[in-house]
């Protein structure tokens, strides 16, 4: 495998030009970093990261922790921050913890500061902030993703949406098409990491003065299967329901499976809302309605914190919430219609 100084040598420069080329960096004519990438090619050289992170003392990666890479939401999450790195000359090292805070902690404990520069967490059911307030302590900057409640700062650098005006937006677009009769799924258990979008649907129902008894509530894990499963036992057990809030799509697809299966159209008999807008929800039949959480700019601006952190731009842990909820209308909600 070719060096970085037979790439120097080839292309008639010193190794700090080929490196400042290959990294975006620097002033370098045209014709210059022409010879490099033309000597890069012809030598077939390829950067050596382990040996850039020893001289550098620092890794040319960052780290994502997901808590199930099968929810389509987190694949969506992963691919975001990873062309968010790219553009910072970044590269990924992903996590999946499959919802076990050991794989975690030891992830975190192996990878932080040594093969990784830098750590977004993507927010979970298991969150252990001490533990990551550890590794921030050890140099390693952490910045908490996806957080939902931004009245609360967790004691870590984080960005956050707000959860419980996602819900009550979902709510308020079911109230607004005359639905009175409203149950509800929580794909979580209650006081879990959907609790916000919970209280904002509650919320909503409060204000219209409209009944909401536990009867009329599931929790459910964060499952095709789990909403699934929910739905036909709620949609059972109450059949005069014309409406259902679900917390998020994953769960509110089973959802529509569930109605499918009881014989109960989705817009006809049953209207179904969501939160999330991931990218499948546009792609069911019917199509789900939802409101978008600001997904891929959490994304974006979660590698830009890590990196800003790098460079001591903060005295104190940062904490934004990023803007961009949205309703998005699609065919699973409609008005009730008269009952024959």
């Amino acid at each position: 495998m070719a060096t970085i100084k037979e790439v120097a040598a080839h292309a008639g420069v010193t190794p700090t030009t080929v490196t400042n080329v290959l990294r975006g960096r620097g002033r370098t004519g045209e014709s210059t970093r022409q010879r490099v990438l033309d000597a890069v090619a012809h030598l077939g050289y390829r950067p050596n990261l382990a040996a850039r992170a020893l001289v550098e003392r620092k890794a040319p990666t960052f780290a994502l922790v997901l808590t199930c890479i099968t929810n389509p939401f987190y694949s969506e999450l992963m691919l975001y921050v990873d062309q968010a790195a790219r553009k910072h000359q970044r590269y990924l090292i992903v996590c999946n913890t499959d919802y076990e805070a050991e794989k975690e902690t030891r992830f975190l404990d192996e990878v932080a500061g040594s093969l990784s520069d830098g750590v977004i967490v993507a927010n979970n059911p298991g969150l252990d902030v001490g533990h990551l307030q550890q590794i921030v302590a050890q140099g390693t900057p952490v910045v908490l993703n996806l957080w939902e409640d931004p009245a609360t700062h967790p004691g870590l650098p984080c960005l956050a949406f707000d959860g419980r005006e996602a819900g009550r937006m979902a709510t308020a677009h079911l109230t607004g098409l005359g639905h009175r009769q409203i149950g509800a799924i929580i794909a979580s258990p209650k006081d879990g990491i959907h609790n916000l979008r919970y209280l904002g649907f509650r919320d909503v129902i409060r204000k219209a003065r409209l009944a909401c008894p536990a009867a009329a509530m599931r929790f459910c894990a964060d499952t095709f299967e789990g909403g699934k499963a929910a739905a036909l036992d709620l949609l059972s057990a109450m059949p005069d329901l014309t409406a259902v809030f679900v917390s998020n799509d994953l769960a509110a697809l089973g959802v529509l499976d569930a109605a499918a299966q009881l014989g109960r159209p989705v817009p006809a008999e049953i209207s179904v809302v969501s939160i999330t807008n991931i990218m499948v929800s546009s792609q069911s039949r019917p199509a789900l309605t939802t409101v978008a959480i600001p997904t891929a700019a959490m994304a974006a601006r979660g590698v830009e914190l890590l990196i800003e952190i790098q460079e001591r731009k903060y005295d104190a842990p940062p904490m934004e919430c990023v803007p961009g909820l949205e309703l998005i209308v699609r065919e699973s909600t409609a008005a009730p219609h008269p009952r024959a």
